[in-house]
């Protein structure tokens, strides 16, 4: 019996023709996401930095905010599906990028109109899987120093449970409160609670799904809310924010025992990939990791 090996003229073939894939991969491979220029739904939250989430976008229905949502590429947000109520027409919504103050719009804010809303079709109504929609703008926008993609975690365990991670928003500060004027983005530190433990911190009330993972206090106090939805919850690792998940859905706002609920994105890497004609975002540090990974197994 004879093992297949691979020679050193197909060895090195194959090495170029792996290079040649790295290069046209320019969305794979980016410069920008997960980095931004500045440094520094909400419960117990506090003002953020403007320009310290720089993929946070406001997603508005006739001209009022409705829902949070990330930058992933140029011309593609990632949001929730619940955020969309059928029958929901693109040209009914706007997509605010840059914003920091929603009652004061700033010099370096975009607006885009909604070329195409793609919405999961697992998603059937709240605590389902498949919560989350894809939005192309009708625009190509340049990046800047306050409009940035994040990047998107590729695997369900790349943060471990009780990482601290954050989400932002303009939603309600409590349950029946909303963010009052000048309406400053919010953001809340949160640890990971994966889909086990939150289980049991909800006692059978409701059941997490196997693509969706909790975060929040036992204690409550701290929450995304109402108008968060569609959100990001980012993690970060050497210095890159990826974007564990997408604000979902809760029983309340900061109850105890009772966490945030948010989609895995890393459970629809393959579906976002498909759907936008493009590739999951990871920053450029990995492609030297890439290419020794290559050569080690071709050795």
């Amino acid at each position: 019996m004879s093992c297949r090996t691979m020679g050193d003229g197909g060895r090195s073939h194959f090495l170029l023709l792996m290079a040649h894939a790295l290069s046209i991969l320019p969305i794979a491979v980016s410069q920008e996401c997960g980095v931004p220029k500045v440094s520094s739904r909400i419960v117990g939250g506090t003002d953020a930095v403007d320009g310290s989430w720089p993929w946070q976008i406001s997603l508005q229905l006739s001209g009022r905010h409705i829902c949070g949502g990330s930058l992933i590429s140029n011309q593609w947000v990632l949001s929730a599906a619940h955020c969309f109520e059928k029958p929901f027409y693109a040209s009914n919504y706007k997509v605010i990028l840059g914003a920091h103050e929603l009652s004061l719009p700033n010099t370096h804010q975009e607006t885009s109109s909604v070329e195409r809303i793609i919405v999961n079709e697992l998603y059937t109504d709240t605590g389902s899987s498949g919560d989350i929609a894809l939005i192309k703008l009708s625009n190509y926008f340049n990046y800047t120093d306050f409009i940035r993609p994040v990047c998107l975690a590729t695997e369900p365990d790349s943060f471990p449970e009780g990482s601290d991670c954050w989400v932002t928003g303009w939603g309600d500060i409590r349950s029946d409160q909303s963010l009052q004027p000048p309406q400053t983005l919010q953001q809340v530190k949160l640890p990971l609670i994966f889909r086990d433990a939150c289980n049991k911190m909800y006692n059978s009330t409701i059941e997490i799904q196997s693509d969706q993972i909790c975060a929040g206090l036992e204690e409550g106090g701290k929450d995304s809310c109402q108008g968060d939805s569609g959100g990001p919850l980012v993690c970060q690792a050497q210095g890159i924010w990826y974007q564990v998940g997408v604000v979902s859905y809760g029983d309340g706002c900061a109850l105890p025992n009772k966490p945030g609920v948010y989609t895995l994105v890393s459970s629809y890497r393959s579906w976002i990939s498909a759907m936008s004609s493009s590739t999951v975002l990871l920053p450029s540090t990995l492609v030297p990791l890439l290419v020794g990974a290559i050569m080690f197994l071709l050795h």
